[in-house]
């Protein structure tokens, strides 16, 4: 199917629902320069999915939220818990760093962060922010990086509810928290499980999941400081098949821990520690294998406000391990990272910029140096323009150094990334937003004829994106069109998985007190392994809010409304129509 059909009859539909990228000016990032930031003054694109956005959609995990945001390509080897991947900007699956309050989730064992066990309901926002980041955060954020924000109370209140729906599926959740005092406490529950479909195409054995998430967080004044305690865990088991259409299951864990230590040194200054532990566990119960991977790291951050400037310095030092048993052999491997950041923001009268550099210093692969340089300039109070270029690296992991076809010589993978983009807002219903992006990634690490790991490819991407979006008195509409390339340098082939076309569209209507929603994805065709070529196709969500009473709320979706027949990893089942109900009580 051609793109240009898919993308008539998205716009032939009631155009669509997700997250917007917000304009209020008063709605507040960190992830796009480390301390709090405006989202208007971000010079990078930075999209936030707030939490009504992931109250309307209905979404089970964190992937679904994703896939409706042009410039994400989601793979999924079939339904819930099943193994997925996120390409960020034409990236690879393991170059978007993916954190949870700023701590990176990344293991140290294989590659990105397990986006399929993060529940919506643990979660407050996602910060998106496109583009090379390594200079903030390290290795891993070449395409960009991903920021849950989980949930914290905002006053006394609490929250219960329960669901049901296609494929088995049942779901629980309570939540409560209280803030005032000076302290804050809080802590949400939530519970899903699903017998599934059959995640391969060529056999009918449904496989189910079930998944447990705690999420807690503490919090006290002291004084001029806060302490602040979080802890985040989801674990559970999911049943799938193997290569042979075999059904097996596997035992997964993941969970971040972290203590923070914000301090008011003077009126200009503000000191940051962040102490954090996290696990990375799946257990397999049909064989002894496993995959297992721990990191204690330490992350201080000092910035102090100038006139027109704000300057920010820190470290950042992390010890990992990562440990993995498979058919009979594996590996137990430690690695030790050191880095030194340091970063201005500068901003006066038309004109903001942002320059960063980071110096790590990594236990295998000794020194790398990352970089960002990014201005904006005003051209009137409505129209802004901005370039950026950014300088980034991926350390390989274990895995690619010591697992199944690992090779201890390997190189970094290092890009060089340009971005440029207009922002116009003539109005205050309206703004548009173009992007432009240009990013070489050289090392690429891919397998030869022997199935070993190397360091073959050079990777070539460019990419244009354009968004529109209108806020009405009782409805918005957001569109965006995305257009990139991304392909081997040297064979001019395809990198896998990833579409070269995406439009997403967005429409929320508000009636009285309930909410209807209207997602619509329409995706180009993509390569896979083998040679593989997977249609294009167009995905719809339909999603509502019914108010029952001042405390009651009856939340409903209709996911995959066309029925569509898609596959985002060749040979994997994806959700055929299906509908889903929950109910929920809120008490403050």
């Amino acid at each position: 199917m051609k793109f240009q059909r898919l993308s008539l009859l998205a716009c032939l539909l009631v155009p669509v629902v997700g997250a917007a990228e917000i304009s209020a000016s008063d709605t507040i990032v960190v992830t796009a320069t480390r301390t709090e930031t405006p989202i208007s003054d971000a010079i990078v694109p930075v999209t936030v999915i707030s939490r009504d956005d992931i109250e309307l959609s209905g979404a089970t995990d964190l992937a679904e939220l994703l896939r409706f945001q042009a410039g994400i390509d989601i793979g999924r080897n079939g339904g819930p818990g099943q193994a997925t991947s996120v390409f960020l900007r034409g990236t690879e699956s393991n170059h978007t760093l993916v954190l949870v309050d700023g701590v990176r989730m990344n293991p140290g064992t294989i590659g990105g962060g397990a986006i399929q066990h993060i529940t919506p309901e643990i979660i407050e926002r996602v910060e998106i922010v496109k583009g090379a980041r390594s200079a903030l955060f390290g290795t891993d954020a070449i395409g960009g990086v991903i920021n849950i924000i989980t949930r914290r109370p905002q006053g006394t209140e609490a929250q219960f509810g329960a669901g049901g729906g296609s494929f088995g599926s049942q779901s629980a959740f309570a939540s409560a928290g209280h803030r005032g005092g000076g302290s804050e406490i809080g802590i949400t529950v939530d519970w899903a499980d699903t017998d599934g479909y059959s995640p391969l195409k060529a056999v009918d054995i449904d496989r189910g999941y079930d998944n447990l998430s705690v999420s807690v967080f503490g919090s006290r004044a002291i004084g001029s400081a806060t302490v602040t305690a979080r802890h985040w865990s989801a674990s559970g088991n999911v049943e799938y098949l193997d290569f042979f259409g075999n059904p097996i299951d596997q035992d997964f864990r993941n969970s971040t821990t972290a203590v923070e230590w914000q301090q008011r040194v003077s009126e200009a200054g503000r000191s940051k520690l962040i102490v954090s532990y996290i696990q990375d566990e799946i257990d397999q119960n049909q064989v002894a294998d496993f995959v297992h991977s721990d990191r204690m790291s330490l992350d201080w951050q000092y910035s102090h406000a100038l006139d027109n400037h704000t300057l920010t310095a820190g470290i950042f030092l992390m010890d990992e391990t990562a440990e993995t048993l498979s058919f009979g052999s594996g590996f137990d491997e430690d690695t030790d990272v050191r880095a030194l950041f340091v970063q201005d923001q500068w901003s006066r009268d038309k004109h903001r910029a942002f320059a960063a550099i980071r110096f790590s210093d990594h236990e295998t692969y000794g020194n790398e140096t990352t970089w960002n340089v990014e201005y904006a300039y005003d051209l009137s109070g409505s129209l802004t323009a901005s370039i950026g270029a950014g300088h980034a690296f991926r350390a390989p992991d274990a895995t690619d150094r010591f697992g199944f076809g690992g090779n201890v010589n390997l190189k970094p993978e290092v890009a060089d990334e340009i971005q440029a983009g207009i922002r116009y807002r003539p109005a205050s219903r309206h703004s548009i937003d173009f992007e432009l992006y240009s990013n070489d990634i050289e090392d690429l690490i891919g397998f030869d004829e022997t199935f070993t790991a190397v360091n073959v490819a050079e990777a070539e991407i460019r990419g244009a994106q354009l968004g529109y979006e209108y806020t009405g008195d009782t409805f918005t509409f957001r569109s965006e069109f995305v257009r990139q390339t991304a392909e081997d340098k040297a064979t001019g082939s395809r990198l896998l998985r990833r579409a070269e076309e995406t439009l997403a569209m967005s429409y929320t209507q508000s009636i009285g007190e309930h909410r209807l929603g209207l997602s619509v994805l329409a995706s180009g065709d993509r390569e896979d392994f083998g040679g593989t070529s997977l249609a294009g196709y167009v995905l719809a969500n339909l999603t509502g809010q019914i108010r029952l009473g001042d405390k009651l709320r009856l939340n409903a979706r209709l996911e995959n409304l066309l029925d569509t027949d898609y596959e985002t990893a060749a040979g994997f089942r994806m959700q055929e129509r299906s509908a889903f109900v929950e109910l929920r009580y809120s008490w403050k």
